[in-house]
Parts: C-alpha cells; sequence; structure tokens
C-alpha cells in the first residue's frame, strides 16, 4: 500500500515540478502577494497633505499651525485666503483637508469662551478621512489642554502670590496610554500574517482540484484505475504532494515576512505548522469535493475561487467581523478561514499559544474532518 502512495506522489511531484512555469507558479505568486499586501495594502496615513486657512492671524493662531506642523502625520501644502481657494483644493483633490482657523480665535481663548476651529475633511475615502479628523482632533486636543494647563498655572500662582505660599501647589494629572502587540498601530504587521491564511487556502484548493480533474479531462485518470492502486491510495497519493507545498510556502512566505518587513513573531514555528496541517485538511478536502463536481480544469478553476472569495471576504482579514451584520457574524463561525486567520495572527503579534488557541484548533480539527471525509466519501463514490 505505501509503496503504491509512494510511486503516487513521486509521479505528482515530477508532474508538478516538470516545467519550469509550473515550479514559477507554485511559489512566486505566493511572494507576490505578499509584497503586494506588504507595500500597496496600507492603511496607514502618514503625512497627510492640508491646507491651512488662519482667519485670526494672532500668535495664538500660529501656535496651532506650528503644531500641526510638528506632527508626523500632517504636511502643510497650502494656505489659501479665500473660500474659492478651499472649494477648489478639495475639489481637486489637493489636499485630504483643510484646518481653517475662524476670526477671533484667540481672543476667545483668553475670555473663556468657546473657540472654533473648522476641520473640512475630503471623505472620498471614509477610511482617509476617518484618520485624519482623529488625528486632527487629537493634534487641537493636545493644544487646548496645554492652553488649560498654563492658564490654569497663573491662576495658582496669582493665588499663591496673594497669600504669601510658596512651593509649587499646582496639582498634575498624567496619563499614559500603551499599545500591546503593535505599539507602532502599523496596519502592514496586520495584514501580512493573514497573507500566509491567504496563500496556504488558495495554493492547496486550486491545485488540488486542478490536478485531479486534469487527469479526468486528458484521459489518463481510466490508465489509473486499471492499476492495482486504490481509490484511498490515488486520493492520498493526488492530495499529499499538495499539503506538502503549502507547507512550504508558510515557512518561505513566513521567512520573507521576517526579513522583508520585520513583521513580529512572537509565538512558536511549530505551533503555526501543526495549526496550518489542521487547515489543510479543509482546503485540500475542499479541493477533492471541487474535483468531483467540476469536468474541466476552467471548472475547476471558476469552483475554486467561488468557495475562496467568499471564505476570504469572511475571514476578518480585511474587515472586522464585530463591524459585519449580526447575520453574518454567526455565519463566519462555519468558515474555518476565520479560526486559522485568528490563529496565525494570535502566533504572530500575540505569541499566544495552545492554551489560548485550542478553541480554534478543536474548531479547524472538526471542519477539516468533517469536509476531508465527506469529499473523500464523493470522491470514492464518483470513481467507482
Amino acid at each position: 500500500m505505501w509503496g503504491r502512495i509512494g510511486e503516487m506522489i513521486k509521479k505528482e511531484f515530477r508532474q508538478a515540478l516538470r516545467e519550469p512555469r509550473m515550479r514559477t507558479v507554485l511559489f512566486l505568486p505566493p511572494l507576490i502577494q505578499l509584497l503586494i499586501f506588504g507595500y500597496a495594502v496600507n492603511l496607514d496615513v502618514e503625512h497627510a497633505r492640508i491646507a491651512w486657512m488662519d482667519g485670526d492671524r494672532t500668535p495664538m493662531s500660529r501656535e496651532l499651525l506650528a503644531a500641526f506642523e510638528g506632527s508626523r502625520h500632517f504636511r502643510v501644502t497650502a494656505m489659501p485666503t479665500r473660500p474659492e481657494q478651499v472649494q477648489a483644493l478639495l475639489d481637486r483633490g489637493d489636499v485630504h483637508a483643510v484646518i481653517r482657523v475662524l476670526p477671533g480665535f484667540a481672543q476667545d481663548v483668553k475670555r473663556g469662551r468657546t473657540a472654533t476651529v473648522q476641520i473640512l475633511i475630503d471623505g472620498t475615502n471614509s477610511n482617509t478621512a476617518v484618520i485624519v479628523s482623529n488625528y486632527a482632533r487629537q493634534v487641537v486636543g493636545r493644544f487646548a489642554r496645554r492652553l488649560l494647563i498654563e492658564e490654569r498655572a497663573i491662576q495658582l500662582t496669582e493665588a499663591v502670590a496673594a497669600r504669601g505660599w510658596t512651593g509649587s501647589l499646582i496639582p498634575r494629572l498624567v496619563l499614559e496610554s500603551r499599545v500591546w502587540f503593535n505599539p507602532d498601530l502599523l496596519s502592514r504587521d496586520y495584514f501580512v500574517p493573514g497573507v500566509v491564511v491567504n496563500i496556504i487556502a488558495l495554493v492547496t484548493l486550486i491545485l488540488t482540484a486542478m490536478a485531479i480533474v486534469r487527469e479526468r479531462e486528458i484521459g489518463t485518470m481510466e490508465q489509473l484505475m486499471v492499476t492495482p492502486i486504490r481509490p484511498i491510495e490515488l486520493m492520498v497519493g493526488k492530495t499529499l504532494p499538495f499539503a506538502l507545498i503549502g507547507l512550504v510556502d508558510v515557512v518561505l512566505i513566513t521567512t520573507a515576512a521576517l526579513a522583508i518587513f520585520h513583521i513580529p513573531f512572537r509565538g512558536s514555528a511549530l505551533l503555526l505548522l501543526l495549526c496550518s496541517i489542521l487547515f489543510l485538511l479543509t482546503t485540500l478536502g475542499a479541493g477533492l469535493f471541487i474535483s468531483t463536481i467540476s469536468h474541466t480544469q476552467q471548472q475547476a478553476l471558476m469552483s475554486s475561487f467561488f468557495f475562496f472569495m467568499p471564505a476570504f471576504a469572511l475571514s476578518g482579514f480585511a474587515f472586522p467581523i464585530r463591524s459585519m451584520p449580526v447575520v453574518v457574524q454567526y455565519l463566519t463561525y462555519l468558515n474555518p478561514v476565520r479560526y486559522f486567520m485568528e490563529i496565525t495572527r494570535g502566533i504572530f503579534l500575540k505569541g499566544t499559544g495552545f492554551a489560548v488557541l485550542w478553541p480554534q484548533m478543536g474548531a479547524l480539527f472538526i471542519f477539516g474532518v468533517v469536509i476531508f471525509v465527506v469529499s473523500a466519501f464523493r470522491f470514492h463514490k464518483r470513481l467507482d
């Protein structure tokens, strides 16, 4: 039995690796996908272009301008003086936002009245608009807190001088925040670990489905069936090579992510490989199932994408599951890709182990066994 399976595995490897183009397809696209997501898919907003419209023209308004210029998130590229110029800048997309200081700003601050700073934002890209708005609010908030502290310091100093006290009586309250797991809040650190999930899912799913359909399409499946090899041996011999290729891709992409993008890897590499094997049960089983409903390689390819795209969208890779409708959130519990996504990000960013990830690993094991057994049974019946 094992001798026949071994020969089948050798045949699959020779068939998959004998052509230079096929070798390129197996290993180059994962690296390209990593580079695309690492460099192009970036939700961080650095050096957003803003315009500054100062209707007050006082030392205090210039201090606020200096606060924006000193922030690493903004770059002042224009200083319009008329509303028509502001509209033109936003219409052409020359700036992400316009900061407008209204006349009487400094006078209102000194008299204790509410002073208004207007932020006009280009909302074409809603994600960028929200981020720029939050950054601008933070700059204005820090500026307002500094003014409040200075004002209270002056008041306390005057009170001390009037009553003859000495020493500092200014109360201090310091708020310190610390971000765990992703201190710099880099979206790259969040997205790149998910690329590992997408690669192993897509590569093993398509290769398994197309390899079996290819045998049927070119007429060699009948030749295999007249040999002493059994259906279960044929199935194992067909799927195991692509499982090994998927694991090689996981190691390759993980190494490239650490070397090129310096993504943190705080967990266990062995645990990641173990979870990858559990996830492979799902993708290989789905590939087997697709091979039983497809008659041509084109059908197998289209069916693979039909399976992969909803699983990808509902995995939490790009869209937070908590922001989805409640019905869709419950639907994601039927998506194996979701569990492997949580496992991969936990191992990369948090360094979590089996004690935390065992529910996701258990779900992957159950889904993998069920999908693989059902697909194998259908594959066996199809051969019969």
